[in-house]
């Protein structure tokens, strides 16, 4: 029987991991006792223990969600749906989507096109380079750090000094096993699920004209607390027919900004495996976000603020809810300075 994975929290719990199945969800540790996994910890079980022994505990869950009758489940309802995990790594790719890439290079003027260029003459020097990078180029990727992760209906704070708070939905792949210099025609062997990710973004603290040559700042632009909604629970990859053949869907106050196939990721999920897997060493419970479709606010010419809602969905994956608020500063507190043009060398 199909099953997803979270972790949830009640009063009389505390935090757990669990398997949700329809609209109940079953303790792991409850179900490792009763189906004889000795492989998880005996207290203080999180999910990444889970995804440590995954190719243990993958089917002693799978045996659970079959013979469920006589063990209790409590009402997702119930519980407050927390972050699914706290993976050790988060990997984003960029720029991994044909459309996305395309629309910023039309859209930003210095993009290397003639200013006198027509939108279509534009519009078809983006396809030849969109068109070239797929057939000879390598996937981009960073690091996004694990404080940005946010659950799937908690409120996004909006720093108090950004004007530009952006939304890129994503999806985000979990990685089962050890994965180190894999081949993409093996990589997916590690993947373990699939989860609703939202890689938000800083615009205004992005770029660095002050050292252009560094490249962009993910620092400051990427990581700060809450600039990575997750969730609401992860899919096992088992239940996921093709994981390039989803629908993503942003909705912002109710209004569609993003609604795009993974179809149009521009290198596909073992590719990115495969080059992140080159350089960096990936471990069980990381996360890997596949990058954006077009839709981001810079697009739309409209960021977020205070009082929005996002609202993220995935084909089977479900939906998450994030409300923004504005950010309660300390009288003390430090505020990004915003890098200057850099001056003669």
């Amino acid at each position: 029987m199909p099953f997803t994975l979270g972790t949830f929290a009640s009063a009389n719990r505390g935090n757990f991991p669990g398997m949700v199945v329809g609209d109940a969800v079953y303790a792991i540790a409850e179900l490792a006792l009763k189906y004889g996994s000795n492989r998880l910890p005996a207290t203080r079980l999180s999910m990444l223990d889970v995804f440590e022994t995954w190719t243990d505990v993958f089917p002693m869950l799978c045996q659970a969600a079959d013979h469920l009758d006589g063990v209790a489940g409590v009402k997702l309802a119930s519980l407050e749906s927390l972050a699914p995990i706290m993976p050790r790594q988060i990997i984003c790719a960029g720029a991994n989507y044909r459309k996305h890439v395309i629309d910023i290079l039309i859209d930003h003027p210095g993009s290397g096109s003639d200013p006198s260029w027509s939108l279509e003459e534009r519009r078809r020097r983006a396809e030849k380079i969109m068109d070239h990078r797929a057939a000879h180029g390598q996937p981009f990727a960073f690091v996004k750090a694990q404080s940005a992760v946010l659950g799937p209906y908690d409120d996004l704070v909006i720093p108090a000094d950004s004007a530009e708070m952006d939304w890129e939905l994503e999806l985000g792949v979990v990685i089962g096993t050890p994965v180190r210099r894999v081949s993409r025609r093996n990589a997916l062997d590690h993947v373990a699920g699939y989860v609703i990710c939202n890689d938000i973004t800083a615009r205004d603290h992005i770029a660095r004209p002050d050292f252009p040559t560094l490249g962009l700042d993910f620092l400051a632009g990427k990581s700060g607390p809450g600039f990575l909604p997750m969730g609401p629970t992860i899919v096992p990859a088992t239940f996921v027919a093709d994981p390039h053949n989803l629908m993503i869907t942003l909705r912002l106050n109710g209004q569609v900004m993003q609604h795009e196939s993974t179809d149009n990721m521009i290198f596909s999920i073992p590719q990115l495996i495969e080059y992140v897997s080159t350089h960096m060493q990936l471990l069980p419970g990381d996360v890997l976000c596949t990058g954006s479709p077009s839709g981001n606010g810079t697009h739309h010419h409209r960021f977020l603020k205070p009082g929005d809602v996002l609202e993220g969905s995935i084909d089977s994956l479900g939906l998450q809810r994030n409300h923004c608020r504005s950010e309660a500063l300390a009288a003390d507190a430090v505020l990004h300075r915003a890098f200057v043009v850099a001056g003669p060398t």
